[in-house]
């Protein structure tokens, strides 16, 4: 085995001792990693990639929806339901990838209501049917053919183990993509449990297959909200397991963890984030004194804002909506609200197919660089009676209220981009003098009673995870993030990390990013010392500072 080079010497002055620290042993295992015939030595990943806090911005205060969700209530069986039979039969046909057309109305038995067995013997699961599992085998093995970097770290790590007894609970879209990241997960050693954090974005045949490797899987497309906290639950409460790692999308898990099970709550090594309603909530946690371990904001990481939320949602937004409705958007007027990363995706998509792009903002950056970009900002009131499609991408709650729609016109489009479903008002919707009807797999027509329709996608769940698929390659550029945070958090020695929310190093995100550079056969241009020591940085990175603005 080759040893790696000597850690050069840093020329920048750091802010703080543990950041200096931190970026200095990432170095030695950036180094590491360039030869093809190096290993990774992870008994030494513990000191590799320490986080530094973040400074808890001044944020809008997201309350936790308890008005609606009683945590202390146990969920049962009372009023579940199963999606209505698409009446377009052709998209419960076939099978696809990450949209996962294998709907409910296939067979209305719940999941909840049969006993199923893997080949293993195990019953340790609850998945839509484990006959899928074979197909969804497939489905994984297409999605590691464009995942390689995440291929690579699992390969590399295997050997060492360093999840070995770790026992992560997780709880995100169950897909093609992250089924390779619990596999990876598993590789390294860790015990996984898992459940889907949005009820429509569950590959079933995924899912299958995951079960049938012995991975514990609570999750189908379709749920109720009675299923998806049951599936909370069985991944967290179980006999015999108690979760010592956390890695959630949007907080559901790490809230009703905290509130229904606080003595295992404090037995967590930490936590892995990566949505922006998640680490709201965080943020919440940590500002009132109530975060009792450690978290890691991965939404935050440069990795996860410019690739998985800016060029993920330009693609995914189109996708979803040409396969919903048909639309064409020439001259199509459209509202987006929001113009964060995952906002100036969709609103650069759309306006290259010709429609003519409204943006709301509260920011006034934001505002600016939407002027800048050639979009018109306008609060939504002002063209709420005109525009075709609204599309929410704030991560907010009542961002379309029933008053604006009960002003929009007939055959109006909204639908969703951030992660919560609170974006828009749905709840309001279902009231007795409005006419639900089901004309498609997540498409429903909401009709007033002068007979104007407006379309709902996806009962403004996430839309593109909900209604088609996500680019592979960018889901493992967020994967390979996660999987490190992951790493670290687990490995950390005692005292690394206090009871605080923290942002991955940019010496990280530079890895990750490299990582994944020889898919486009990409050459880096390296600095003479000349140049590096002009420039004030070491010849490896990190290349930028940590307020660096991408």
């Amino acid at each position: 085995m080759s040893e790696p080079a000597g850690d050069a010497k840093l020329e920048v002055k750091q802010a703080s001792k543990e950041v200096k620290e931190s970026e200095n042993v990432a170095e030695k295992y950036s180094a590491m990693t360039v030869s093809k015939n190096s290993e990774m030595n992870m008994g030494e990943l513990s000191t590799v990639f320490s986080a530094v806090p973040t400074h808890k911005p001044v944020k809008k205060q997201i309350q936790f929806v308890e008005d609606k969700q009683e945590f202390s209530r146990f969920p049962t069986k009372t009023g579940r339901r199963s999606l209505s039979r698409s009446i377009s039969q052709s998209s419960t046909d076939s099978y696809s990838s990450a949209a996962s057309y294998t709907d409910s109305s296939d067979d209305e038995t719940s999941p909840r209501d049969k006993t199923q067995v893997n080949t293993k013997g195990s019953s340790d699961f609850c998945v839509k049917n484990i006959k899928q599992a074979e197909f969804g085998r497939r489905e994984i093995e297409i999605a590691e053919q464009d995942m390689s970097a995440l291929i690579s770290l699992r390969k590399r790590a295997q050997s060492e183990k360093p999840l070995a007894g770790a026992k992560i609970v997780g709880c995100t879209h169950i897909t093609a993509q992250t089924a390779v990241l619990i596999e990876t997960l598993v590789a390294l050693g860790a015990q996984c449990r898992w459940t889907a954090c949005n009820i429509y974005s569950t590959q079933n045949e995924v899912a299958a297959a995951l079960s049938e490797t012995g991975v514990a899987v609570f999750a189908w497309k379709g749920e109720s909200e009675d299923d998806f906290w049951w599936c909370i639950d069985r991944c967290v409460n179980t006999e015999g397991w108690q979760p010592n790692m956390i890695l959630d999308d949007g907080g559901d898990l790490t809230h009703w963890m905290y509130k229904k099970y606080p003595n295992v709550f404090k037995k967590i090594r930490g936590i892995v984030e990566e949505s922006v309603t998640g680490v709201h909530r965080l943020y919440q946690l940590s500002k009132a004194g109530k975060l009792c371990v450690p978290a890691m904001n991965v939404n935050d990481s440069v990795t996860k804002q410019k690739f998985d939320n800016l060029y993920c949602c330009r693609e995914s937004i189109l996708d979803g909506l040409k396969r919903t409705t048909d639309v064409m958007f020439g001259g199509k007027q459209v509202v987006v609200c929001g113009y964060g990363e995952v906002g100036k995706g969709c609103c650069a998509a759309l306006k290259a197919l010709g429609a003519i792009v409204y943006v709301t903002e509260i920011d006034p950056i934001c505002a600016l660089q939407a002027c800048m970009d050639g979009f018109r900002v306008v609060k939504l009131n002002e063209v709420i009676r005109q525009v075709d499609v609204i599309i929410t991408c704030t991560g907010n709650k009542n961002v379309v209220t029933r008053d604006q729609l009960d002003r929009m016109k007939n055959g109006s489009i909204v639908c969703n981009m951030g992660h919560s479903n609170t974006e828009i008002d749905v709840a309001s919707l279902r009231t007795p003098e409005l006419t639900w009807e089901r004309v498609r797999s997540q498409v429903d027509h909401v009709i007033w009673p002068d007979g104007k329709r407006v379309i709902l996608l996806a009962e403004g769940r996430l839309l593109n995870l909900s209604c088609s698929t996500v680019p592979t390659f960018v889901l493992s550029i967020t994967a390979t993030t996660q999987a490190l945070a992951l790493i670290e958090l687990y490995n950390a020695p005692e005292g690394r990390y206090k009871q605080d929310v923290y942002l991955l190093p940019k010496k990280m995100d530079e890895y990750v990013a490299s990582l994944h550079l020889a898919t486009f056969d990409a050459h880096l241009t390296e600095l003479s010392d000349e140049q590096a020591k002009y420039l004030g940085l070491n010849k490896n990175g990190p290349f930028k500072p940590n307020y660096y603005r991408y």
